[in-house]
């Protein structure tokens, strides 16, 4: 006898999950709008009225980036708390060195098979995030993909979209005697996760130990969430006009500064003026790795960097209350970054 013909359940996509899921998500991303979200309906576009009033020439910047292997962390230690508040942070702070407030925010989840991933935790991490920053969840996509990822594996991806009028937008023109400002990082952030993997493997070291550099687990520091700049860094620009700014992410604090550096100008960092959190002093023991590699791809303890000019030191002067410091300042020189102990 014929066998019967084969369903998408069968085949691994239990959409009743999806939709569920989907559904509740909706739901609770209600507390994150506000008048500027338009009720779409069910349909999968979500729909947003721009607050473009006061704007003389308003201009829509736009992000999409992931958690990377971040995400092997919070598997392998069964702990996802963090990561949707990661996910939502490397994409609203990669829109701040254009001056831009984020709007709204998009997800995608994709996992092999959803009931072996926790998406409520993933969500609520990210909705908590959006709340904090102002932003709207507007919408995203849940993907089952069985044959493409194993139970228990997941990938995350964001898009956000935010706001700046032109006139705000760093515009450069950095010159020697600028003053480098930085905002310190919660620790490795969500860059350079495979790396420190590799190290902790090779040093026989599991999630749940403890070592004397941490407070807590190996597991716990790796995966504390990405620090959200978003409010602190967009009051500094609303007072103090910046030339220039970067996110510390992929390339870490060396390539991400040296973004900022144009030709004939030199970026030097005081390594004295900020706290180097104690988890690269950890992998560098381990791995015995150089500084200026360690340096092109962790943020080393800054997560955020901004320029402004020498005669804006009265006006940053209540902005430097300790969490936010001058930590270098732009010389005359061959293009580069100086770190005191690494250099590009």
């Amino acid at each position: 006898m014929k066998s019967p013909p084969p369903t998408y359940r069968q085949a691994g996509v239990d959409l009743a999950l999806a939709d569920h899921f989907a559904a509740q998500l909706r739901q609770a991303a209600q507390a994150t709008h506000d008048a500027a979200v338009v009720d779409a309906g069910e349909a999968y576009a979500g729909l947003y009225r721009p607050p473009l009033a006061g704007l003389a020439d308003p201009l829509l910047a736009a992000t999409c980036d992931g958690v990377g292997t971040k995400l092997l962390v919070a598997r392998d230690c069964a702990d996802y708390r963090g990561i949707g508040q990661d996910l939502v942070a490397m994409n609203v702070n990669d829109l701040l060195p254009r001056g831009a407030r984020p709007l709204f925010f998009l997800d995608y989840i994709a996992a092999g098979v959803l009931a072996s991933v926790p998406l409520p935790e993933i969500a609520a991490g990210m909705l908590a995030a959006c709340r904090q920053v102002g932003c709207a969840l507007l919408g995203g996509e849940t993907a089952e993909l069985p044959d493409a990822y194993r139970p228990g594996d997941c990938d995350l991806a964001g898009f956000a979209v935010g706001l700046v009028d032109r006139g705000c937008v760093p515009r450069g023109g950095l010159c020697a005697g600028d003053l480098i400002l930085g905002y310190p990082s919660n620790g490795i952030h969500a860059n350079g996760l495979s790396l420190a993997r590799k190290i902790l493997s090779a040093a026989g070291l599991a999630y749940a130990d403890r070592v004397p550099e941490l407070a807590e687990s190996i597991g716990a520091e790796l995966l504390r969430p990405t620090r959200l700049y978003v409010e602190p860094v967009l009051r500094l620009m609303s007072q103090v006009p910046i030339k220039a700014a970067a996110h510390v992410t992929g390339g870490g604090l060396l390539r991400r500064a040296l973004g900022l550096c144009p030709e004939g100008l030199r970026l030097w960092i005081d390594p004295d003026s900020y706290v180097r959190p104690p988890i690269f002093s950890l992998l560098a023991r381990l791995g015995g790795v150089a500084e200026d590699e360690l340096a092109g791809t962790f943020n080393l303890g800054l997560g955020f960097l901004l320029v402004a000019g020498r005669e804006q030191q009265a006006a940053l002067a209540p902005f430097l209350d300790g969490d936010l410091r001058v930590v270098g300042e732009v010389r005359a020189g061959p293009r580069g970054v100086e770190l005191g102990y690494a250099a590009i």
